[in-house]
């Protein structure tokens, strides 16, 4: 959003001047004659080039600002009032420009939703819609606290999944990390005092040495390899064909893909049942749905099931056909749409399997992590039995 100087004067003719971001200059004569000042002129301040890695503003920061604005306006307060405050006791600086935007926005004649869809990294498509359904609805605060439930469980399920996949991956890096570093220094040491030996080393000594030297004479090469390896996967996964192919993977992979696939069906369900709790159509819903799926192969069932209900069909026919989603998902969809509680059907699925998501996330730890400990005590044990093999050799020949 750019800045505009203004100056002017007001009704009692007093001069002033100063700066505000708007949309245009149309933006800014609002806002000004709404503190009714009286615009002398109007000019667009040079940019100064900034530099930034992605938004600055995490989604705890989100949430924790759309259960704050809900209770606010639950309380009676006047929505720009609400937007005052909030900013003005943010930590992070980043939203709190972001909400004075939107309050700018708003005293210039903008709706809430749009005034938020202006900030489209922040607030996403599924944020503003449910916004401008309880704009329209006239039951805004009922909508942002549905809103900040829908977000605080959302997190949550994040937070176990990230938490699932982060403890693996740790122990993997440090196994890694140890065992290159025994390789590359602990070895070199015990193959200087077996080359002063001159005795036949035994084959997994031998074998040790051989990865140790290589290791040594490569390891630029290795290292640049491992650095492309993971530019090239990085890019192949933001490719359309990469993205849809990774998923795919990823749902079939035994243990994470059960929690994949859970965690997927939580938050596909978790959603539709909010936006149509808030008035959101039915396709509208699962447009929204699809684009905030976070796995390709769901998002894709989900359009089908868009495109089949467009011409007349339920909505449990299209999804049950994709084979995306378990059977007790579908049948309890069945059985919300012939009731009309279609989005507390959703909800209480979404409750099973934020439950299921424990387990998994559970089940995953408890099988990896002893994997993971019984090859580090395979891979370990075994470069140092074969450093010692030849002592032993050695003391049994004394």
């Amino acid at each position: 959003m750019p800045v505009f100087e203004y100056k002017g004067k007001t009704l009692a003719g007093a001069a002033v001047s100063g700066e505000i971001k708007a949309d245009n200059k149309a933006d800014l004569e609002r806002i000004l004659r709404q503190n009714r000042i009286i615009v002398k002129s109007i000019s667009k301040k040079a940019a100064n080039i900034e530099i930034k890695f992605g938004t600055g503003v995490a989604r705890l920061d989100v949430s924790r600002f759309t259960r704050q604005f809900a209770t606010m306006i639950g309380a009676g307060l006047p929505m720009v009032q609400c937007l005052d405050i909030l900013s003005s006791q943010m930590e992070n600086k980043e939203l709190a420009k972001i909400v004075v935007q939107v309050k700018d926005s708003v005293q210039g004649g903008a709706t809430l939703s749009e005034a938020l869809a202006r900030h489209p990294k922040i607030f996403d498509t599924l944020y503003t819609n449910m916004v401008e359904a309880g704009e329209v609805g006239g039951a805004l605060d009922a909508i942002l606290n549905r809103l900040a439930v829908y977000r605080e469980k959302a997190d949550q399920l994040i937070r176990k999944v990230k938490g699932a996949m982060i403890y693996p991956a740790v122990i993997v890096v440090v196994a890694a990390g140890v065992t290159i570093g025994m390789l590359a220094f602990i070895v070199p040491v015990f193959a200087k005092m077996f080359g002063g030996l001159n005795a036949e080393l035994p084959m997994p000594t031998q074998v040790v040495l051989i990865i140790s030297n290589f290791l040594q004479d490569n390891m630029m090469y290795l290292t640049l390899g491992g650095i492309g390896l993971g530019a090239l996967f990085i890019w192949w996964k933001k490719t359309p064909q990469g993205a849809l192919m990774w998923d795919k993977i990823l749902l079939h992979m035994p243990v994470i893909g059960t929690l994949v696939r859970k965690s997927s069906v939580a938050r596909f369900t978790r959603t539709l049942g909010t936006l149509l709790a808030s008035g959101v159509s039915i396709l509208e819903a699962l447009e929204i749905t699809a684009k905030t799926a976070g796995n390709l192969v769901i998002a894709n069932a989900i359009n089908k099931s868009v495109l089949a209900i467009a011409e007349g069909d339920t909505i449990t026919a299209p999804l049950k056909e994709t084979g995306v989603f378990p059977p007790m998902v579908t049948q309890m969809i069945a059985v919300g749409e012939k009731t009309g509680g279609l989005d507390e059907m959703l909800n209480k699925i979404a409750d099973f399997y934020d439950e299921e998501v424990d387990e998994a996330v559970t089940a995953l730890t408890s099988v990896i992590e002893p994997i993971i400990i019984v090859f580090m005590g395979v891979v370990i044990g075994g470069i140092l039995i074969a450093m010692y093999l030849p002592m032993f050799d050695i003391i049994g020949k004394i």
